[in-house]
């Protein structure tokens, strides 16, 4: 009987290690929190493109925004995140430009159209980000396959009034 009940402490003692041990792995870093903070933005979208970088308690911010509030909002809600000190904003806002804004539906309808690259545009945030300056498109984000990588920016390239496609996705491992 005395054995029995050593047993079953020993387990649970297991079991209450094991549980702690899964609540400790909870991403409660300043990258993690930055991350969510960021795609939790209610204006980003897939014509933006944010990125970061935490060096201490401090947080750079990088990339490029279609809207000035969406700059705004990202340093805002990074300097509000517990145990960051200071931001340091280099987001720049694209330039207001009528042709970019046709460039940039032409360059989504041309990709998300295409069957096989629709699942990439499910979500609310869609893994592909396409980011026009100046008539120059910048294809971000993440695709499943090297051929898929390929397929997007043959699209995103047969997409008349485009000067040039830089293609800077990369393949999930």
């Amino acid at each position: 009987m005395r054995k029995r009940s050593n047993q079953i402490k020993a387990l649970a003692a297991l079991a209450a290690v094991m549980v702690g041990t899964a609540f400790a792995k909870t991403p409660d870093t300043i990258e993690a929190k930055v991350r969510h903070e960021l795609i939790m933005l209610p204006y980003y979208n897939l014509f933006d493109d944010l990125s970061y970088r935490v060096e201490g308690t401090t947080v750079d911010l990088f990339g490029e925004v279609t809207d000035p509030v969406v700059k705004r909002d990202a340093e805002n809600v990074v300097k509000k995140i517990e145990g960051v000190t200071a931001v340091n904003d280099q987001i720049e806002v694209l330039p207001l430009s009528p042709m970019d804004h046709q460039i940039r539906w032409r360059e989504y309808r041309a990709i998300f159209a295409y069957a096989p690259l629709q699942r990439y545009s499910m979500g609310a945030l869609p893994s592909i980000h396409i980011i026009v300056k100046n008539g120059n498109v910048t294809l971000k984000g993440f695709v499943s396959s090297a051929m898929d990588k390929q397929l997007v920016y043959m699209r995103a390239n047969g997409v008349p009034g485009v000067f040039s496609v830089t293609n800077d996705l990369q393949i999930e491992k």
